[in-house]
């Protein structure tokens, strides 16, 4: 295929023309769309003249007319191809009507305007608005939108789109109308429509200011009493953005539509968001406690983009980290005052560790404001979202919390209505806190993730106590040398006891040179430095730290994180070790202090068992990886499985204690305390099943059959599945035979089966690609079963036959013709290529390089095989 042309941020312009109001309408027919815009454009005179073409961007449709100013135009007077519209000369201030026909049943991209089952919806954000009318499809052209749906009563009753219902009636034929006004200008990434057979949940808010705001969360009618806990969540996250941002919602009416079939986790169009089903719909029988976790997040995350997104905007889609990273402060810091904020930083890190530290030191390597692109779809990612939620962080830290609320308050008061840059928003930090951000903006900037080095001298003649910091980022694609950047280090010291004996003033530490020295007087001998408490920046951190040190923070760190974090430490040490013995085909045995260190945590009554269930936790296959420049997948898998069985049979009787002692509270409840007990419970059960013992198994399949909520059942069915290949078919055809009714449910069978160590995985995954109730057209499927196998099954996956990149390769190669997004970000399975053994890395070039050699390859896949194999 002819290589994509690329997007640069330094060859950013304005837009040309504005748009000041779009008026659409949408004529709703069985098989087809009739959609009319009519848009009051007008010149930017400070780019355009008058022989400026207006350009629009344009999807495959077809457009029946075209009037401007009133005048129809003959075909010869406009142009328009696959992905442009153009009118060759233009006044300064006119109106254009366009008129087209769209198939959204055919849309199987779920951009645009598709079907989602029997509800028709749309996706626009970033660049779906161009798939229903020719449109300047960027986000700083802002206009005011009114919109009529028009469309049969019986099969379409319910018709919805953002701001305020100002119309509707009857019609003719059995048909109806709706007119919808939204009086804020937003981009046309904001821009949303449903309309379905529905059912409502209605309640309502009181803002601070006295206002009623109705709420609806509409579903599928039998889905309707699964929506109790996110109308609960919407109702938390307005109030929390009024207590820690005063922050009010600004319309009478807050609409949330679950749809079954969406690329993405959600999406904050103004007043009517359109989620992902799995973010919406939960009851305890059928949801587990993580998905009441996520529902709760991601309920807040799209209310919170109401101001950091929706009021406040982008200039550009490479400033898309400033409505994404600040929104993902924001609703973590809504579900750490909601819930255990120790356990949400745990949550939050390890995702970041898991996923974003990988993405820096991958092809796919790019800053938090990237500098160019391809597809944009391809740049939705962790770093973007994550890395940069942790860049909020830091600024909250450096200038602390009511210099940043000061900054918070700026941001809305100068930008509100307005499309604006990160460097606005640091700008308003600057000007809240009086200290100079600018160093700090390299984060923005430079990609990769930087590795801080802390060394410790102690001399105990003169009890001083010097600590060195230094800080390297490797080079990448992005830039071959690295600048210092401004690190914040939250940091204490301890005594041999575990006392706090920080210094005063110390407990926030700045780094912004490659070498930085602290030096402590009157210390003794037996002191031990916390770093980077709470995980204060995306670092990592390499130390002098000894076993018996780890054990000893795993005990009586203050820092709850750097608690969790040594426990990590030490399991991925001994982890390191065992892999040694096994290539060197020696002996294999667990370190005592290991196993002391965690018995002891595990005995400790006093500390949180959710934080325990975080912290005694084994790192995954794929944390673990990470650690190594050449990957041995068998190897590790076998190392991890080893510690994990030992650590069972030395602790058995503690384990069976402590599941009995958490096996007392609701089952039903989704109270904080009943969520720890059930995170340790399980947690336990896990390592019980490990011993693979067929009195072990027969107490985990007891568990799996008396389970009286999801979470329980669920996580019994993970264990059953990784033990032998009977209990795990016997464990499976009982849950689908009592879940098959529920498309949610059946998700969690179809990943339960995909991430399966066993060896027969990659053909019972080939033969459930053929399942009735499997569909590679909905994107949830494809995550829990294909993305499954790919992104979370290392020792299939990696099969030294090759046959599992086989499999996947196929897989991409099919899902492109049908959902380019799904398909490319399926791709990134295969960026860390070159970390793997000679054989295995032969066998996943030629994959990267077949499917490269598709002529037909999507940007998007292209963007990210390419590359991969650069």
């Amino acid at each position: 295929m002819e290589n994509p042309k690329t997007i640069y941020l330094k060859d950013y312009k304005p837009p040309e023309f504005f748009v000041d109001h779009v008026d659409l309408i949408f004529d709703i027919a069985d098989d087809l769309t009739k959609v009319t815009s009519k848009l009051k454009i007008r010149k930017n005179k400070d780019l355009a003249n008058e022989q400026t073409p207006l350009v629009f961007d344009k999807g495959r449709f077809e457009i029946c007319s075209v009037v401007a100013d009133g005048m129809l135009l003959l075909p010869e007077e406009y142009q328009a191809g696959d992905d442009f519209f153009k009118l060759i000369k233009t006044p300064d201030r006119f109106t254009l009507e366009i008129v087209s026909i769209l198939a959204p049943e055919e849309n199987t991209s779920l951009e645009g305007l598709y079907m989602s089952g029997d509800t028709l919806c749309t996706q626009c954000e970033a660049q779906g608005f161009r798939r229903i009318t020719p449109f300047p499809d960027r986000p700083d052209v802002m206009a005011v939108y009114s919109c009529t749906i028009i469309a049969d009563r019986d099969r379409y009753p319910v018709l919805l789109s953002n701001g305020n219902l100002v119309k509707s009636g009857n019609l003719d034929n059995n048909r109806h109308y709706v007119r919808w006004e939204d009086p804020f200008k937003k981009p046309s990434y904001l821009f949303a429509l449903v309309a379905g057979n529905l059912s409502c949940l209605e309640d309502k808010f009181t803002t601070c200011s006295g206002k009623t705001v109705d709420l609806k969360i509409y579903s599928e009618i039998e889905n309707i009493d699964k929506c109790h806990h996110a109308m609960r969540s919407l109702q938390q996250a307005m109030r929390w953005d009024e207590d820690r941002f005063s922050l009010e919602y600004d319309l009478d009416l807050y609409q949330i539509v679950a749809i079954n079939d969406f690329n993405a986790g959600a999406m904050e169009n103004k007043g009517l968001n359109i989620f992902n089903s799995k973010y919406v719909l939960a009851n305890p029988t059928t949801a587990t406690d993580d998905d009441f976790m996520n529902i709760q997040a991601v309920i807040g995350h799209e209310y919170f983009h109401n101001w950091t997104g929706n009021r406040v905007t982008l200039k550009n889609w490479f400033q898309l980290s400033l409505k994404e990273g600040l929104t993902v402060f924001r609703d973590q810091e809504f579900s750490s005052d909601l819930n255990s904020r120790a356990v949400e930083r745990i949550t939050n890190v390890k995702n970041l560790r898991a996923s974003q530290f990988p993405e820096d030191a991958g092809p796919m390597t790019h800053p938090v404001r990237p500098e160019s692109y391809i597809k944009m779809d391809n740049f939705y990612t962790m770093t973007v979202y994550e890395k940069g939620s942790e860049l909020i962080r830091m600024i909250h830290q450096l200038i602390g919390e009511s210099d940043f609320r000061r900054g918070m308050d700026l941001y809305f008061e100068r930008f509100d209505g307005m499309a604006v840059t990160t460097e606005d928003f640091v700008s308003v930090m600057e000007t809240a806190s009086r200290l100079d951000l600018t160093q700090f903006k390299l984060w923005y900037s430079q990609s990769g993730t930087p590795i801080v080095t802390l060394t410790r001298s102690y001399d105990p003649k003169l009890q001083r106590l010097t600590l060195i910091f230094e800080q390297t980022t490797p080079p990448d694609r992005n830039q071959r040398e690295k600048k210092q950047l401004h690190i914040p280090v939250q940091f204490g010291l301890m005594d041999g006891k575990g006392n706090d004996i920080t210094p005063e003033g110390m407990t926030l530490l700045e780094l912004k040179t490659k070498e930085t020295t602290f030096v402590f007087e009157n210390i003794g001998p037996d002191t031990y430095p916390s770093v980077f408490r709470e995980f204060s920046a995306p670092v990592k951190l390499v130390t002098d730290f000894s076993d018996a040190d780890l054990a000893f923070l795993m005990a009586h760190e203050r820092d709850e994180f750097n608690r969790f974090d040594a426990a990590q430490t030490l399991f991925i040490k001994e982890i390191q070790t065992l892999v040694s013995m096994i290539q060197k085909d020696e002996p294999l045995d667990v370190s005592p202090i290991l196993v002391q260190a965690f018995k002891t945590a595990l005995l400790d009554s006093k500390t949180d068992k959710a934080f325990l269930a975080k912290a005694l936790a084994l790192p995954q296959e794929n944390e673990i990886k990470d650690y190594y420049e050449c990957i041995d997948v068998a190897s590790i898998h076998k190392a991890r499985a080893y510690l994990k069985k030992e650590l069972a049979l030395e602790l058995r009787d503690q384990f069976m204690e402590k599941i009995e002692q958490c096996s007392s509270l609701d089952p039903l409840s989704i109270s904080p305390g009943a969520i720890a007990d059930r995170s340790l419970k399980n947690l336990c059960l896990s390592y019980i099943g490990s011993i693979e013992e067929k009195q072990t198994t027969d107490y985990v399949r007891q568990k799996f059959e008396t389970a009286q909520n999801m979470t329980d059942e669920y996580a019994a069915l993970k264990i059953l599945s990784q033990i032998d290949s009977g209990v795990k078919q016997t464990g499976m055809d009982i849950f689908y035979k009592k879940w098959q009714q529920d498309k949610l449910v059946l998700d969690k069978w179809f990943a339960v089966q995909a991430a399966s160590s066993l060896p027969d995985t990659l053909e019972q995954v080939q033969a459930l690609l053929t399942h009735p109730d499997f569909t590679m057209a909905n994107p949830n499927k494809v995550r829990s079963l294909v993305y499954m196998f790919a992104l979370q099954n290392p020792i299939n996956f990696h099969r030294a036959d090759g046959n599992g990149y086989r499999f996947v390769a196929d897989q991409i190669i099919a899902l492109d013709t049908i959902n380019q997004q799904v398909a490319a970000r399926l791709s990134s399975c295969f960026n860390h290529w070159k970390k793997y053994d000679s054989s295995r890395k032969v066998l996943m070039k030629k994959e990267l390089e077949r499917i490269l050699a598709v002529q037909t390859l999507s940007k998007n896949v292209y963007e990210i095989v390419s590359r991969a194999l650069e």
